[in-house]
């Protein structure tokens, strides 16, 4: 009789690698989230809810040190989530010693902390201190997301010596933001507004908060489909885990601020029309005159391309760098990627000790 040789290819089964990967969907789903382990540090101040960690470097190589500004919408450990992504051990390791602010939970307590006690009693006091404690002359400054337009706000009204300022995903035209359409209109002619909002619950939960942005990203079913994908590699499945818990680990938010932003930079543009006061002084963008670096994200789902690009023309710096990076919002920093897209500019305006 002849045999038949079938058309079909079936692949063969590893039933040790299967048993791996549903061994480990069963542990992130039945185990309680993972402890992050962060890069040596220690706390150097504190005010209200917020923390200043300093990380020193293993063989400092320059004598600027680098200020961290993370959101205020999301917790700042996603920059030191893992040994291998961490933006801020893998800052340390190129030889930068590491000031890294968490602003912390606020309670009922803080409900009335607007923008302007972020910057100006929060984020100027913390940047005195690093520069305080690391008995530096210069420091550069680097934000991401929220935390980049308070850092590029900061640098354009204060005299502080900072000498390099870097700004990732960060939002300064908010006339096309990653909100709907409808949204963004009716928050322009007022149809929408959150002040009652805001004012019925004082300090902004975290479900909402958690709610909003996994709207804005269409509530992604990748990362679960990628988990059941590669859960048989335990790399990985350690990475998202790490990543799935910050996800969830949501934060709260002044209410004060909360309306600040919505009023001021959400419906009214303030920020890119040079209308925004801090403190009673206009914050003019063309204050910053340091050397700058801007990067975006070609995948980047919260903060538009479009958002971050105005920045370059408003500010005064004679030596400014554009960069476009392949990467999303969160994996920008999540991967490591981050430190090794700024480390080759950084490390030419820096002030090398050894």
């Amino acid at each position: 009789m002849m045999a038949v040789k079938s058309l079909v290819n079936i692949p063969v089964l590893n039933l040790e690698s299967e048993k791996k990967r549903w061994n480990n969907i069963y542990k992130v789903l039945s185990e309680p989230k993972p402890d992050i382990e962060s890069t040596p540090r220690k706390a150097v101040w504190k005010k209200g809810k917020a923390v200043l960690w300093y990380h020193a470097a293993p063989e400092k190589k320059y004598s600027a040190p680098l200020f961290l500004v993370y959101s205020l919408l999301n917790k700042a450990y996603i920059l030191d989530i893992s040994e291998e992504g961490s933006v801020v051990g893998n800052l340390t390791k190129q030889g930068y010693d590491v000031y890294l602010l968490d602003w912390g939970l606020p309670g009922l307590e803080d409900k009335d902390l607007t923008l302007d006690n972020y910057l100006i009693d929060y984020l100027e006091v913390a940047v005195k201190r690093a520069i305080r404690h690391s008995g530096a002359k210069e420091i550069s400054l680097v934000g991401y997301c929220i935390g980049g337009m308070l850092s590029a706000m900061l640098t354009s009204l204060t005299d502080l010596p900072i000498k390099n300022l870097i700004l990732a995903a960060v939002p300064i035209d908010y006339s096309n933001a990653i909100f709907p359409n409808k949204w963004v209109k009716a928050l322009q002619n007022g149809t929408l507004n959150f002040d009652r909002f805001a004012d019925a619950y004082e300090v902004i939960p975290s479900e909402f908060l958690y709610a909003i942005f996994m709207a804005l990203q269409g509530f992604n079913v990748g990362p679960t489909v990628n988990l059941v994908t590669r859960a048989h590699d335990q790399k990985y499945v350690d990475k998202w885990r790490n990543m799935d818990k910050w996800m969830k680990d949501a934060v709260t938010f002044s209410g004060a601020a909360f309306k600040q932003m919505m009023n001021d930079l959400y419906k009214d543009n303030k920020l890119v029309k040079g209308e925004m006061k801090i403190g009673g002084q206009k914050v003019e963008l063309s204050n910053i005159k340091c050397s700058t670096l801007v990067i975006t994200s070609t995948r980047d789902e919260l903060v538009l391309e479009s958002q971050s690009l105005p920045i370059m023309d408003l500010i005064s710096s004679e030596d400014k760098t554009y960069q476009h990076v392949e990467a999303g919002h969160v994996s920008l920093c999540l991967t490591g990627q981050f430190v090794f897209a700024i480390d080759p500019w950084l490390s030419t305006r820096s002030t090398r000790l050894i």
